[in-house]
């Protein structure tokens, strides 16, 4: 016996992609398994998809999994992906319980190098990235955010341009 959803009966169309009235913000906590960067990317392809932000899912996904491979790779603890939307920007952060902040961007990594290229894509992907450390006094845990933004085009008047090398690997 199936199942019968609302999308598979008789000829339902998907939803209408959710509208961005005002900020919204999800989050999405993942143990340290080599299964949560694809777990990461599934979900922020979910939410941006279900918004209607689909020109960013494919540079998200790259830079969200780099992050998130990192954090399950180079921690011992669980890790955390918040997606926060400010239109027309998309925040992306990924936290983790590791103090070793990255270093600086190399000055040049070969690209089929097995690691230490997640800070030169994130310079060539991104728009703008960061990050800190979270101070174990203060919060509790200690630990790490990394995050990037990235634009869309339907900023107001008053957003700035993409940057070119952004806009050639939208394309």
């Amino acid at each position: 016996m199936t199942r019968e959803t609302d999308s598979t009966r008789a000829g339902a169309a998907a939803p209408p992609p959710i509208a961005f009235v005002e900020p919204w913000e999800y989050e999405l906590h993942f143990p340290r398994d080599p299964r949560a960067p694809g777990i990461a990317r599934t979900t922020l392809r979910a939410v941006l998809d279900a918004h209607g932000l689909g020109e960013l899912v494919d540079r998200a996904e790259l830079l969200a999994s780099e992050l998130a491979t990192n954090s399950v790779r180079h921690t011992k603890g669980p890790a955390s992906v918040r997606l926060r939307w400010m239109c027309p920007v998309l925040r992306v952060s990924v936290s983790d319980s590791s103090p070793v902040f990255p270093l600086e961007v190399p000055a040049a990594t070969a690209w089929d190098a097995e690691g230490g290229r997640g800070l030169a894509i994130l310079e060539l992907v991104a728009d703008q990235w960061g990050g800190c450390c979270l101070d174990e006094k203060l919060f509790g845990t200690g630990g790490k955010t990394i995050w990037f933004e990235l634009r869309t085009g339907r900023g107001g008047p008053d957003a700035p341009p993409t940057p070119p090398a952004a806009a050639a690997l939208a394309a």
